[in-house]
């Protein structure tokens, strides 16, 4: 309830509409796409969330045995402002780009249909607010 109140209040205090919101994150997710090749197709969907603070943004993904998969997180104008996790279902952390200087993609091969979340949050030191995209593509 208060994540509902504190981004409700934060939209209205900026005087943000849910166009305006959307609009951010369709640019977003424009620059998030140049992180792609005509290699890979996109998987259709397009993961968006509105994060504040240290808030989380989550999803859920099956991703498909001899396959490789190519995610790109991003938020903001530049790189840097967003860390994503992959974690498979029991939780066991299988990449972070925290550890690959904050990369704004990464390729993973997939030996067997395997079930992650995938977890994203702002880079508070560059940003405190502002649209996640993750973005999933693979190579047919």
């Amino acid at each position: 309830m208060r994540r509902i109140f504190v981004l409700l209040a934060l939209t209205l205090g900026l005087g943000m509409t849910s166009t305006d919101v959307q609009a951010q994150c369709d640019t977003i997710a424009t620059i998030c796409s140049q992180n792609f090749t005509r290699d890979y197709l996109s998987d259709g969907q397009e993961y968006r969330a509105l994060l504040i603070e240290d808030q989380t943004a989550e999803f859920h993904l099956t991703l498909y045995g001899g396959s490789i998969y190519r995610f790109g997180a991003c938020s903001g104008l530049s790189e840097g402002n967003l860390f994503f996790r992959v974690y498979d279902d029991q939780r066991n952390e299988i990449f972070s780009n925290k550890e690959h200087s904050i990369a704004p993609y990464w390729d993973f091969k997939v030996e067997s249909t395997l079930d992650v979340i995938v977890e994203a949050n702002l880079n508070e030191l560059k940003t405190s607010s502002g649209c996640a995209v993750l973005l999933v593509g693979f190579k047919p």
